[in-house]
């Protein structure tokens, strides 16, 4: 489902753009459509008054919970079963100051980064924005939510539609600050382009690019299907967006034992970051089975993160939420739908981006 189609069947039933705001409103904040102190009979029209248990219904089947797990550290990694049954993952972070969700865009991936499990299904189908919201609003149920970051299974650029339309409306009617929405791309020149053309009246995300070396090279070996942006244009691409936005990019970096933790990717991202609007997260790879990395110790990437504070890089050591319940990049999913043997790999095709 479609965010404009939910619309369009809205203004069919007499609702006016009050109307549904009104019903957007209360769905994505996880509140019952009869909420507030005024009947909805003193202001909905009768025949969306009739539709509304339906609607309630159907937007409640967009997203409902297959399993939950619980990290040691706070984290929620739930495994969200969609309408026709497909399976995707959504995290609420651990607890900090700001109530925070990740949630799919995607069932599976086109990317293939060698590190990630979601890589390996292929990508299966695109999520609907409607069901990009669905899993706020099943998380709200039971958490708060005061960030989205648009980091789980997927890569948004190549959903870019369906996750701006979910964007739009978590910025508005979702009550979610602008600056916490967080877009995460390996670097794809068409979200660059659709996210520098909005104006100052539409909602601009934040933005986080997935770095994690500053050799093109490996690059190409890390993310094999990504647009062959090197390092130094992709940080170049997100400079321009930073100063554009005010809001400095994210730039992931998942730590790979012997692989980019190395002197010279030290060097590289204090020639790449060195002045520039933005925040360098370390995220230590998270194992999964047959998979071909290692995870470095934390004290080694506490090491790392402290000697380019040092050399003028702001960094951040961010620990990979749910570790003891090897909840991480398409694992459980994984799990799951081996478990109840369900669909298997069917890759449909994606817009090739701009190279």
């Amino acid at each position: 489902m479609h965010i404009e189609d939910l619309r369009q069947r809205l203004h069919e039933l007499g609702a006016n753009p009050r109307h549904q705001h009104r019903v957007l409103r209360l769905w994505s904040q996880a509140l019952p459509q009869n909420h507030g102190s005024r009947p909805i009979e003193a202001f909905l029209p009768t025949t969306l008054r009739n539709a509304l248990p339906e609607i309630e219904r159907e937007l409640a089947a967009l997203a409902t919970v297959h399993s939950e797990h619980l990290g040691e550290d706070g984290s929620l990694r739930r495994v969200v079963a969609l309408a026709d049954g497909q399976l995707v993952e959504s995290v609420h972070m651990p607890p900090g100051r700001i109530p925070a969700l990740c949630v799919s865009t995607q069932v599976g991936c086109a990317v293939g980064c060698t590190f990630c499990m979601t890589g390996t299904t292929g990508l299966i189908r695109q999520l609907g924005s409607a069901e990009i919201v669905a899993q706020v609003a099943l998380a709200r149920q039971q958490r708060p939510v005061k960030r989205v970051v648009f980091m789980g299974m997927g890569e948004p650029a190549h959903n870019l539609d369906n996750v701006l339309e979910a964007i739009d409306l978590l910025g508005t009617a979702g009550n979610i600050g602008h600056k916490n929405l967080v877009f995460s791309t390996v670097g794809d020149p068409r979200v660059f382009e659709a996210l520098m053309a909005r104006n100052e009246g539409q909602v601009r995300p934040a933005l986080a690019l997935s770095l994690h070396t500053t050799r093109a090279d490996l690059r190409e070996q890390l993310l094999p299907r990504a647009p062959r942006l090197t390092p130094d244009e992709l940080v170049e691409a997100g400079e321009r967006y930073a100063r554009h936005s005010a809001y400095p990019i994210q730039y992931q970096w998942t730590l790979l034992e012997g692989i980019n933790d190395t002197d010279e990717e030290v060097d590289g991202l204090v020639r790449l970051l060195h002045g520039k609007y933005a925040i360098l997260n370390l995220i230590p790879y998270n194992e999964g089975e047959g998979m071909p990395y290692r995870r470095p110790s934390w004290e080694a990437a506490a090491a790392l993160a402290r000697r380019l504070h040092q050399r003028g890089i702001l960094t951040k050591l961010r620990q990979s939420a749910g570790q003891d319940v090897d909840g991480g990049c398409g694992q459980l999913r994984a799990r799951a739908v081996q478990e109840k043997g369900g669909p298997g790999r069917r890759v449909i095709p994606v817009q090739a981006a701009p190279v």
